[in-house]
């Protein structure tokens, strides 16, 4: 029944974008309970009646993860019709928050009040990270505005951050602004609206700056925002030893999206001793930007607290168990001949295939676990047009060989040229703990991949997952060093 995906988590696994079944933008990342939760908000297609070239969001999503690789989907927590003051069918919720104090998680979201047809912050208060949420009558009063983060400081208070960078104290009540918070009027063509809070990128670059995130790190303040520094928005930050500030400018977390796409938002948290940079791209809908989906990478600092530019990557982050279906054609390195596109034009979801045209082609995966593996075979989604040979090596394209497949396709029963085809060859070589994935074309045709996996399992066992193609194994020579130092 349709209620069930509702109500029962679904796990998800990917690398980049780490979503794959809905859009998902602006994710806010909090660490509850040793696990790590997203927030997003979540894009759909506009409705029949709504503006087809704009954002449509009608409800909210929570996912968790121990791994950052495989991710539960815990259901809707909220959604605009369950919402007393928000106006009916505005598909207006954009980029929330949540954060945890004394029992409670509060849910922090924004969306177009009914009453003033303005942007407004709502919260929404539960027991437990994964809801259910319950939604406060009112918005909180005294916040017009959008994409709200709260910090709970080092001072003992907590902080809303909110617009294009105003920050306002909470009450410790979570629910309502403090009293002593200034007030800014701001014109807006021929109206005047009142702003709660400390303008705090008054005097920093701020075009059109939206999407605060704030965190305290080293006896340091970090305010990091999307702004647009030329047509489109660039992450960016500022640093200060006080909350409140006054902040100063530091530079770019991340660049321009390649491909034009408008917007970016973004969490950053430290989770088991390693700093992620949550953001959003329009991977899975390159033709619409307000379709996006949720990517992560590792964020590094310098020894001054400044914070090293991140470069988007298709791998992500996390290490994948060689038992898992390993999106390697989400690759971390390639040749310079390797293409990348989507398996379906029609569809972005089932995900991207790389190419590996010739022989000498190769790509590398970092970062998959062995230890799971004592032996037994491999198998892999690929798809060629004539007989090739390709192999999966240890580290590096001079690596000891994992396994090896040669596919004759046009002698097999039926021709399978030009069609995916699940190939399995018996293990030559297992190794130990986690490495580095390397797939090398040795063959003289072009080959594509979509996903590799490893079974302890004996080949008949396996055969009813894989398609009858002639896969031999070719055996290796001996005198490929396992402790390769070759870099690709």
């Amino acid at each position: 029944m349709f209620w069930l995906a509702l109500t029962l988590p679904l796990l998800v696994k990917a690398q980049n974008p780490i979503i794959r079944d809905q859009f998902t933008a602006d994710p806010t990342a909090r660490i509850f309970n040793d696990k790590v939760y997203l927030y997003p908000s979540h894009d759909i297609i506009p409705p029949e009646g709504q503006r087809q070239d704009w954002f449509a969001m009608e409800d909210y999503h929570v996912f968790s993860s121990e791994n950052l690789t495989e991710w539960t989907d815990h259901g809707v927590i909220v959604s605009q019709n369950n919402v007393t003051w928000v106006k009916p069918n505005d598909y207006s919720m954009w980029a929330p928050d949540c954060v945890y104090k004394n029992g409670n998680y509060y849910f922090y979201f924004p969306s177009v009040s009914a009453k003033a047809n303005t942007f407004n912050v709502g919260v929404a208060i539960s027991d437990s990270p994964e809801g259910p949420f319950v939604p406060e009558p009112e918005p909180i009063k005294g916040v017009n505005g959008i994409d709200p983060c709260v910090l709970q400081a080092s001072d003992g208070n907590a902080y809303l951050f909110y617009g294009r960078g105003y920050c306002a104290k909470l009450n410790p009540n979570m629910k309502e602004l403090a009293d002593d918070n200034p007030v800014t009027t701001i014109n807006i063509g021929n109206f005047k609206m009142n702003f709660i809070g400390y303008d705090l990128l008054r005097d920093l670059p701020n075009n059109q700056a939206e999407g605060p995130f704030a965190f305290e790190y080293n006896d340091n303040f970090y305010l990091t925002y999307p702004y647009v520094r030329n047509d489109t928005e660039v992450l960016a930050y500022a640093m200060s030893k006080n909350v409140l500030g006054p902040y100063e400018y530091k530079g770019i977390i991340m660049a321009e999206h390649e491909n034009g796409c408008w917007t970016n938002h973004h969490s950053i948290i430290n989770y088991k001793g390693q700093w992620y940079l949550f953001y959003h791209h329009n991977a899975f809908s390159p033709n619409d930007d307000k379709r996006r989906s949720v990517q992560i990478e590792k964020l590094f600092f310098n020894p001054d607290g400044t914070i090293q530019e991140v470069k988007k990557t298709m791998r992500g982050v996390g290490i994948n168990q060689a038992t898992e279906t390993i999106e390697i054609d989400r690759y971390s390195s390639a040749s310079s001949d390797v293409t990348n596109g989507l398996i379906k034009k029609e569809n972005a979801f089932p995900g991207l295939q790389a190419t590996l045209p010739t022989k000498g082609s190769w790509l590398k995966y970092t970062d998959v676990d062995f230890s799971s593996i004592e032996d037994g075979h491999m198998i892999m989604n690929v798809k060629a047009d004539d007989d090739v040979k390709f192999c999966i090596r240890e580290g590096s394209t001079k690596g000891k060989a994992i396994a090896c497949i040669t596919l004759s396709l046009s002698s097999s029963s039926a021709d399978m040229r030009g069609q995916w085809v699940k190939a399995s060859a018996a293990l030559e070589y297992v190794p130990e703990g986690v490495i580095d994935l390397v797939m090398t074309n040795e063959g003289e045709h072009a080959v594509s991949v979509d996903w590799v996996t490893f079974k302890n399992s004996e080949i008949s066992e396996i055969e009813s997952e894989v398609e009858e193609v002639s896969a031999n194994v070719e055996e290796e020579e001996e005198d490929n060093d396992s402790d390769s130092e070759d870099e690709i």
